[in-house]
């Protein structure tokens, strides 16, 4: 009977754990600072597990593919990499999932790192 106790609470506390990440899937806009002011930007996230794939829209509207991606609970990461001028930019996102906000961090690049927030497309 114990065995059994255990083999049950195992089973949810693995259940309680997959159903805390938070679901990222679906396309999220942001207003992005940069050093030329903000632009629109949109993320489009796909999640597989806790490995995070999708794309985000670049300085001049192109898509960008993410790289590295993962979720952890509530708490995202990825990197870009952006052209600018013949150079290749690796910029590193960090955020966190707060219903239908994401607050995020972007490192890397030229200038300091700039935080802002992304809210889930309707």
């Amino acid at each position: 009977m114990t065995k059994r106790w255990i083999v049950v609470f195992t089973l949810f506390l693995a259940v309680t754990i997959v159903a805390a990440a938070a679901d990222v899937t679906g396309k999220w806009t942001a207003q992005v600072p940069g050093r030329n002011g903000t632009r629109e930007t949109t993320f489009t996230f796909k999640l597989d597990g806790d490995k995070l794939t999708g794309s985000m829209t670049g300085p001049q509207g192109q898509e960008i593919a993410i790289s590295d991606g993962k979720l952890s609970g509530e708490t995202l990461s990825f990197t870009v990499n952006v052209e600018r001028g013949g150079n290749s930019i690796r910029q590193t996102y960090t955020g966190k999932v707060a219903g239908a906000e994401i607050q995020f961090k972007r490192e890397g690049g030229q200038g300091p790192a700039r935080e802002f927030t992304a809210k889930r497309a309707q």
